[in-house]
């Protein structure tokens, strides 16, 4: 094994680390969007729930798996490899889900999503990420001695 491959040797007692190389780089994004997400479904909810609410509660929704994908990926160990990767594989799939539902109809939805439009809204972080985290996480997978 090279020293540039992601993957890594399972040590005793310590849980494999996600968060080296570019791992980081998928926390950090991955926390923006839970900020970003979180923050603005809950002001929506809150303020103006009854004007759209499948936008608002897909927001949330988002949130709340920006937030566990974060949470696994600074946890570590093959576990939670294994649930981020099917956390980000469902992510891609509403992304792709609402991204094509906002253009097909888009009386569904009198206000934005976080994935409408693909995530146009947020430069296509909601497309683009899902895709990054699914690579990085099948190559970080763990080998056993």
């Amino acid at each position: 094994m090279t020293s540039g491959e992601a993957e890594v040797a399972v040590t005793e007692g310590k849980p494999t680390r996600l968060i080296s190389g570019p791992g980081i780089l998928l926390v950090w994004l991955y926390g923006v969007m839970v900020v970003g997400a979180v923050s603005r479904s809950a002001y929506q909810i809150a303020t103006e729930f009854d004007r759209a609410p499948l936008a608002y509660s897909l927001s949330a929704v988002a949130g709340v798996v920006y937030g566990f994908i974060t949470y696994t990926l600074v946890r570590g160990g093959e576990t939670a490899r294994r649930a981020a990767l099917v956390c980000c594989a469902a992510e891609l799939a509403g992304v792709l889900i609402v991204g094509t539902w906002t253009l097909v109809d888009p009386s569904a939805f009198p206000d934005a999503t976080v994935w409408s439009d693909y995530g146009m809204g947020y430069l296509f972080i909601p497309v683009l990420l899902p895709l990054s985290a699914i690579y990085w996480l099948r190559r970080a997978r763990t080998v056993k001695p």
